[in-house]
């Protein structure tokens, strides 16, 4: 992270049923910020379900009103955002997010995604013959964007509150120089 960057958010990106809303909900609790999910703000926004935007304007569309999101979130500070599974991945999307943020990719395998995932029919990518394997497809086209977050936490390895400490963690290590030399110092013992 370079030192130029004024870091007063936290931005989950990371793959759809990795955690970002549930993490960002409570983290957001715990830092007393305001939590944002964009794919609830373009809801609001366009006044349809992502699932009905997909059908009726495409994906071409809900990409452009994720930019258009994204371009909002620059003038606010102290607030949580939890992204679209695909917003995160876009670069230039990831670029300016971190202008303002520390980024961090939650991560999870295929087959742990589509456990959290396979009940809710809201997810326009997943309605096809192999969800599984449009997972993989997905993950591996996103993954060299997701992986130049900030920090990555495996989502699948703990517990919600486990990945909730480890999003507050990382935020106050660079937020917070204190705090930042004293666990460095912690972490050599």
């Amino acid at each position: 992270m370079a030192s130029k960057r004024k870091i007063s958010n936290i931005t989950l990106i990371g793959f759809m049923g990795t955690g970002k809303s549930s993490v960002g909900r409570r983290v957001a609790k715990i830092l007393g910020f305001r939590f944002i999910d964009t794919d609830q703000e373009i809801e609001v926004r366009v006044g349809k379900p992502i699932a009905r935007i997909f059908s009726d304007h495409g994906e071409e569309y809900f990409r452009k009103l994720e930019a258009d999101v994204v371009q909002h979130l620059s003038k606010l500070e102290n607030t949580v955002i939890a992204t679209g599974g695909g917003l995160g991945a876009n670069l230039k999307n990831l670029e300016s997010l971190k202008t303002h943020s520390l980024v961090i990719c939650l991560w999870a395998s295929p087959k742990t995604i589509w456990e959290r995932v396979r009940h809710n029919q809201n997810r326009p990518l997943l309605q096809v013959a192999d969800p599984i394997e449009k997972i993989r497809s997905l993950l591996a086209e996103r993954k060299p964007v997701y992986k130049k977050a900030d920090v990555m936490i495996n989502s699948e390895l703990r517990t919600l509150p486990q990945v909730v400490q480890q999003v507050v963690y990382h935020f106050k290590l660079v937020t917070n120089s204190d705090f930042s030399k004293q666990n460095k110092i912690g972490s050599q013992n």
